[in-house]
């Protein structure tokens, strides 16, 4: 069975996409923490980040480092955080957000992002990716 990001990777579910390329693709969390809450995901279904091969856990974060880059950008965070909980959903992510504190951690924690708000989100973090 197809796990949800895969329904998302492959046009099932829709998806607000910052990044996408063969291997890996990047899009906004639904259920964001922070506003900029950014999922990079392998195409391939694997679900343990241990059981990636080598080359595309490699570009999983150079892809991850891009986004990080871009959140400090365009939300003026302090730091971008970097976090694989993986329990959520049996597919290997990465979860990217803006981070000024250790309060901004907390995966329990939602904010309220409306669908207008996430699509700018969107537009404004792809727009930077592609200048990188």
């Amino acid at each position: 069975m197809s796990s949800i990001f895969s329904k998302i990777i492959g046009g099932e579910i829709p998806g607000r996409f910052v990044y996408r390329d063969d291997t890996v693709v990047a899009f906004l969390d639904v259920a964001p923490q922070q506003k900029g809450h950014t999922l990079v995901v392998p195409v391939q279904e694997v679900n343990r980040w241990t059981d990636l091969d080598p080359q595309t856990w490699a570009h999983l974060t150079e892809v991850a480092q891009k986004v990080g880059k871009a959140v400090i950008e365009v939300f003026g965070s302090e730091r971008a955080s970097f976090i694989i909980a993986g329990f959520d959903v049996p597919h290997t992510h990465i979860h990217v957000f803006p981070a000024n504190d250790m309060t901004a951690y907390d995966l329990g924690h939602k904010v309220e992002v409306t669908d207008e708000e996430q699509d700018q989100i969107a537009e404004r973090l792809a727009a930077c990716i592609k200048r990188m």
